[in-house]
């Protein structure tokens, strides 16, 4: 008996896997776009999305492209809940402005992990990819401009609710300021820094992929040199300002020596 040929054993696959499979659990065909799951989730749809195999310029492209399909989607999500943020914090709901930004903070975790799949693309089969998607660049980013976009109404509405409660940002980090305040402040530090972290995770795939320097132009033709300053860019700035401002304010007078007695001391926060 002649071994199957490789190439066609993957075929035989790939094509099974293109037809309704049966759920022997269920006993229902699966794939035929009619179950209530398929429907809700509009399934049909959302797997015809992506490039067919049979017009794959490479088997990782699917790959390229599902995981930023993904990217979108979660960025969407993301931007929801940042509109959302703002009618929490105009509203003084500091439970719920804590709960979207422990959720928020998720999200940007899945969107630096999923990079993660990407950077398994070598830079040989990038080259190939690369020459189908035209000028197409991570600015273009629908979720990406609609996140920064959100953001920017998130600050504004902090802004608001700082003026309603008479505090600045430095008097919350003060002993006996708002510990309300203060951790929704820091909750939003900690999404700055993920989104960022993200940011800084976009920059190592480029630099795997292509390389990084002022002669090393990305498709829409700005040097990839760039991305080393944008990736330390903030959504809410403010936040990250008044940490120069205290500790350019701070004092060291009052401490203990190190090695020095310090007795039973209580330390305020």
């Amino acid at each position: 008996m002649s071994e199957p040929v490789p190439g066609s054993v993957v075929g035989d696959v790939h094509s099974t896997l293109g037809r309704p499979l049966f759920n022997p659990v269920l006993k229902v065909w699966v794939g035929e776009g009619k179950l209530d799951y398929e429907v809700y989730l509009k399934t049909s749809d959302l797997l015809r999305l992506q490039t067919p195999r049979s017009e794959l310029v490479s088997p990782d492209e699917l790959m390229f492209q599902v995981v930023h399909q993904v990217q979108e989607l979660w960025l969407k999500l993301l931007a929801h809940e940042l509109a959302e943020m703002v009618g929490d914090l105009d509203g003084d709901g500091m439970w719920e402005v804590s709960a979207r930004l422990d959720r928020a903070g998720r999200i940007i975790r899945c969107l630096a992990d999923e990079l993660r799949v990407l950077e398994t693309l070598t830079p040989d089969t990038y080259q190939v990819i690369r020459r189908h998607l035209g000028n197409g660049s991570g600015q273009e980013s629908p979720g990406y401009n609609a996140v920064r976009v959100a953001a920017s109404y998130v600050a504004e509405a902090l802004d608001r609710l700082l003026a309603r409660r008479g505090v600045t940002l430095a008097e919350i980090y003060v002993p006996g300021g708002s510990p309300e305040l203060k951790r929704v402040c820091e909750l939003l530090v900690d999404l700055d820094e993920g989104y960022q972290t993200w940011l800084f995770a976009h920059y190592m795939l480029v630099r795997r992929t292509i390389g990084v320097g002022r002669d090393v132009e990305a498709l829409d033709g700005v040097p990839t040199q760039v991305l080393v300053g944008r990736m330390t860019q903030p959504l809410f700035r403010s936040l990250w300002a008044v940490r120069n401002q205290l500790t350019v304010g701070w004092r060291g007078e009052g401490g203990f020596a190190p090695g020095t007695d310090r007795g039973d001391v209580r330390v305020s926060a």
